[in-house]
């Protein structure tokens, strides 16, 4: 609703585009409650909030003389079928085109995920913070940084040169991780796992991959990535909604047509000489996927693949991630000197699964008091009660001596 309403208002009224759609969902719980769920919700929402928007047109000084314009063209939109073809290279999708117009090339590539992620893809303060292993406090500046470049913008006008699509890409390629991220560990939510984000994600980056300018190899292994790692959801979760450890889920219930899609876009990506973090990633995942248990999984290979892909992308995750793979590959007490050798590991200190990693390894070397210590701070910095519950279990297997290993 938001992408669809600062189509119409530009991203300098990005504020009012918000206050339109809350005030409509707020409408929707007072008239709901009453009434009912009308037959068709979404439509109901957007008309609500289409008539707010041209009420606060009329009124606003500031839009007094673009009001005519505007009023016209909500109602052109309203009157148009989902089928009408749009103008020949531009972006058809509101959410995909309004990802584009938050990438100004006057923020930095930081600010502008945030701007999406808190804009379009609905994430929290929190869970962007999450996102970047950065503070909450930080995370509004930014945000506060972009709304104010586009609000003293005064443009109505979001992107409209395709060839300013492929400068703004990899911002777009970031949030679209992101987004599916966030759904894949849940970690603000009661859920698991969040499949709908999930599958928002596959659907903007399959968008992506259809225009012109975005079909290229990097967003073929985007989409090979999402696509392995999905093809897995099934097996993540519990009857109690709980996290299941990758070495004892049911592959049987993995998605095999979508491990197959996987390959079908890993091939398209590895046309032309670029290696992208998303090829590496998607290598990484595509041999968890073929490997038909957990004790055949090729550790070696994915410690290769983790070598390359912290030199493409350096970061405190990759090299916890990295770590774990050695500890998996050479065993417990070399995975312990590489968590102690990662860079920067104050960037790590609220993140759960870095104490985690440390227990577990400390659980396989047989100090399973040691290893027990690790995972109470695990406890305590865990984002959902899921992620508490995890841990709980993994405190008590050093307890009863249990060997079980941490989830992917």
């Amino acid at each position: 609703m938001i992408s669809y309403l600062t189509k119409i208002f530009g991203l300098g009224r990005l504020d009012l585009a918000e206050d339109v759609v809350q005030d409509a969902l707020c409408r929707a719980l007072e008239v709901w409650s009453i009434h009912g769920f009308p037959e068709n919700p979404s439509a109901w929402l957007m008309r609500v909030a289409r008539n707010r928007a041209i009420d606060l047109l009329r009124r606003d000084d500031q839009f007094r003389y673009f009001a005519p314009d505007l009023v016209y063209l909500l109602r052109l939109r309203q009157d148009q079928p989902a089928e009408t073809p749009a103008f020949e290279k531009e972006i058809q999708d509101d959410q995909l085109r309004m990802m584009f117009s938050c990438c100004h090339p006057e923020l930095s590539t930081e600010v502008q995920v945030t701007l999406i992620l808190k804009t379009l893809c609905g994430f929290s303060v929190s869970e962007i913070a999450h996102s970047f292993l950065a503070s909450e406090d930080s995370i509004e500046k930014k945000l506060g940084r972009a709304r104010n470049l586009f609000r003293l913008s005064g443009s109505f006008v979001e992107i409209t040169n395709v060839s300013d699509i492929p400068k703004r890409l990899d911002a777009v390629y970031q949030a679209i991780y992101l987004l599916f991220n966030e759904g894949y560990h849940g970690s603000r939510s009661g859920r698991t796992v969040r499949e709908d984000l999930c599958f928002e994600a596959i659907r903007l980056a399959l968008l992506l991959s259809e225009h012109p300018e975005g079909e290229r190899p990097k967003t073929h292994a985007l989409l090979a990535l999402l696509c392995f790692h999905a093809a897995r959801l099934p097996g993540r979760m519990a009857d109690d909604g709980g996290l299941i450890q990758l070495e004892i889920q049911d592959r049987s219930k993995w998605d095999r047509d979508l491990i197959v899609r996987g390959f079908h876009f890993l091939e398209k990506a590895a046309i032309g000489n670029e290696l992208s973090e998303y090829h590496l990633e998607a290598g990484i995942a595509s041999l968890h996927c073929t490997a038909p248990t957990y004790e055949k999984t090729e550790w070696a290979k994915i410690l290769e693949l983790y070598n390359v892909l912290y030199r493409v992308r350096p970061s405190p995750i990759v090299a916890l991630n990295r770590a774990v793979a050695v500890g998996k590959a050479l065993g417990p007490e070399e995975g312990l000197t590489e968590l102690t050798k990662i860079p920067d590991p104050a960037k790590l200190k609220d993140y759960p699964f870095y104490p985690a990693a440390h227990g577990e390894f400390h659980l396989l070397a047989g100090r399973k008091v040691e290893a027990g210590k690790h995972f109470e701070k695990a406890i305590k910095l865990a984002r959902s009660q899921s992620e508490t519950n995890f841990f709980e279990r993994k405190l008590e297997a050093c307890r009863q001596g249990d060997d079980q290993i941490n989830d992917d």
